[in-house]
């Protein structure tokens, strides 16, 4: 049944995002617009309650007046009223279904669902007596038919419906009681909606502004088209109800009460209520996975969290504090892609479009579905967490072009006049290529010349725009990038900074430097180099100088397979074991790594090791994109 489900939402979904897109399908947002639905009951209550006098004599008709006296607001409050509660009904249903048919309930989501049973049947009782207080021949019918189906439990034996059996019976405080009830059970519904959704993290209670609209008219064009009105007059209890214009969604089981033996109504409700409690503590349980937590390490926040049994990517980051990019949660936008560097996982159930099966191929996964089934390591994109006001499209042209080594090009790119570019030390751009790729580089000058960038492109064998730039680039060629992306940037802790460079990771550190030494920063910093050969180091003589012009500033270049050739006198092997012979207790230290991912995979773990603080860790992981099968 959960496949059967599954495979259904999936496709309604894709129909949905088609129609409205990602950002807007009405069942991505399925418990916030019951949030906002409650609202909407809510606050036309209020207006109704205004107006209402509770008494049996004079119920029926201050409400006839408020729907046809004051049609223009009274009558359309009450219609509202009626269709936003019944809408209410209707997405918290599916809302459950969904999460059923997706298996989110067991584990640690049991509270959420086992809540989200009780509040189900708090809304249905909520609707129920609320049918009771116009005092119509519908209020009458739910009445009687309540009272007999409650009389059937032993504590009430049969007392409740004698208050029925005259007109005469039902006085007023009896009536005001059931007003009472029709305020207190939403302000108990209310309070269990907040707890409901206190272990979701960033669970959105409000859904986006087009939905919110969209429901909003629908409530008062069903209004106008079709209003509430009282059925058949004022109750009476003298005269047996017959025909009635029913509402199936609170009242469904009403007719069973009329069909069945009472006690037949009681175990069938009965039983649903505990089936769908004790769901999550039923078969399957979680079969493919041995351990209760696995450790997620997310790159770039340098963070270690836990994952629980069953939770995904982004909710064990979110529940920990990381500000992952999300949108939909569900599988539909692809915002929340992340690359998978160490580790496996359960990819779940997601729409084709948000996750190719060649994104798939290399790594990739989306946060919001991926459960983990091992320790594992992932890399987010920082750009989707970053405020979009300060993302931008540019264009420029190549101004100058250098070779710095065999396989490291300098490019200066150039803005057209007036035009600059505003960036922290250490961000980045992606440079926009003809069929929507990209491709990412660091910026390598500091911030102060924002009219003119400087860009270190290294090749890459099978590359697409580093092929371009070694082979067909020419100076005055332009160049369409995005920026600034990503928070690969200095923080200002005071304590000692160590930056560790692998290959072309120094051009980043080469902006955070000259942006400090342009600041007067005076902490002491040590900048670790790290490449294969001599020739590699490619702006040795500009560090160097720096190392003569700064007395804060130190520098060490590390060659991993310095050849004869190269004549090399200065430290080998790998640049971060030269970092740990040096400083054997990294404590009160920051550490910033720049380079390929293996190399900072094996950096952190290692300077944690030896005393660094999680929290003073610092990567910019480069994944060099091939455009070769």
């Amino acid at each position: 049944m959960q496949h059967l489900l599954q495979w259904l939402f999936m496709r309604v979904e894709a129909l949905f995002n088609r129609a409205f897109g990602d950002q807007l399908n009405p069942l991505y947002h399925l418990g916030a617009m019951s949030f906002y639905l409650f609202w909407i009951v809510a606050v036309s209550g209020l207006y109704l309650y205004a107006f209402f006098k509770t008494g049996v004599a004079d119920a029926y008709g201050s409400v006839e007046a408020l729907t046809h006296g004051q049609w223009y607001a009274g009558g359309i409050m009450r219609s509202v009223h009626r269709y936003a509660s019944d809408g209410m009904v209707l997405t918290m249903l599916i809302h459950m279904l969904r999460h059923f048919a997706f298996d989110r309930l067991r584990g640690f989501r049991w509270f959420s669902w086992f809540t989200g049973v009780i509040l189900i049947w708090l809304v249905y009782a909520s609707g129920i007596n609320g049918y009771m207080l116009p005092w119509d021949k519908m209020a009458q019918f739910v009445v009687v038919a309540s009272f007999e189906w409650l009389d059937w439990l032993p504590i009430f034996d049969g007392a409740l419906i004698r208050n029925f059996i005259y007109q005469a019976s039902v006085n007023d405080r009896f009536f005001s009681l059931l007003a009472f009830i029709h305020l207190g059970i939403p302000l108990l519904v209310l309070l269990l909606m907040w707890i409901h959704v206190q272990r979701v993290p960033k669970a959105a209670t409000q859904p986006p502004r087009a939905i919110m609209i969209a429901l909003a008219l629908t409530m008062l064009a069903l209004a106008l088209a079709r209003p509430a009105l009282s059925q058949g007059g004022a109750a009476d209890f003298g005269v047996t109800v017959t025909t009635l214009e029913f509402d199936w969604f609170y009242l469904a089981v009403f007719p069973l009460l009329y069909v069945w033996p009472l006690a037949r109504v009681w175990a069938l409700l009965g039983g649903l209520t505990a089936l769908f409690a004790l769901l999550p503590w039923l078969p399957p349980r979680f079969k493919r996975r041995l351990k209760q937590e696995y450790q997620l390490s997310v790159h770039p926040d340098n963070r270690t969290v836990s994952a629980r049994q069953g939770e995904t990517l982004l909710e064990a980051g979110l529940r920990a504090g990381i500000a992952l990019p999300f949108e939909c949660r569900n599988g539909g936008c692809g915002v929340c892609k992340c690359s998978v560097l160490n580790g496996s996982v359960d990819h779940g159930a997601y729409q084709p479009s948000a996750l190719l099966d060649s994104e798939k191929a290399l790594g990739k996964t989306l946060m919001c579905c991926a459960v983990p089934l091992s320790d594992i390591e992932i890399e987010y994109e920082v750009a989707g967490v970053l405020a979009t006001d300060h993302i931008r499209n540019y264009s420029g042209r190549i101004a100058s072009m250098q070779r710095l080594s065999d396989d490291v090009m300098q490019l200066i790119v150039k803005l057209p006049a007036g035009r600059t570019i505003s960036f922290a030390a250490g961000q980045y751009i992606n440079i926009l290529l003809p069929g929507g790729q990209r491709r990412a580089f660091s910026f390598a000058s500091a911030p102060q010349a924002s009219d003119c960038i400087e860009l270190h492109v290294r090749l890459v064998p099978g590359g697409r725009f580093t092929t371009e730039v070694f082979t067909q680039r020419q100076v005055g060629d332009e160049l369409r990038f995005e920026g600034p992306l990503g928070s690969f940037t200095l923080h200002d802790t005071g304590f000692p900074i160590i930056f560790v460079a692998g290959a072309t990771g120094f051009a980043p550190i080469k902006s955070i430097v000259e942006d400090a030494f342009q600041h007067g920063v005076q902490r002491r910093m040590l900048l670790y180099w790290g490449v294969r050969r001599r020739k590699d180091l490619y702006m040795m003589e500009l560090a160097e100088q720096w190392q003569r012009e700064h007395a804060n500033f130190r520098f060490v270049p590390v060659l991993s397979e310095g050849a004869p050739e190269d004549h090399w006198p200065g430290r080998t092997g790998l640049v971060h074991e030269a970092i740990l012979h040096d400083f054997p207790d990294l404590t009160g230290h920051e550490v910033y790594v720049c380079g390929s991912v293996k190399m900072v995979e094996a950096a952190f773990p290692a300077f944690l090791a030896q005393g660094l603080s999680e929290e003073f860790c610092f990567s910019d992981a480069f994944l060099p994109a091939n455009d070769r099968a």
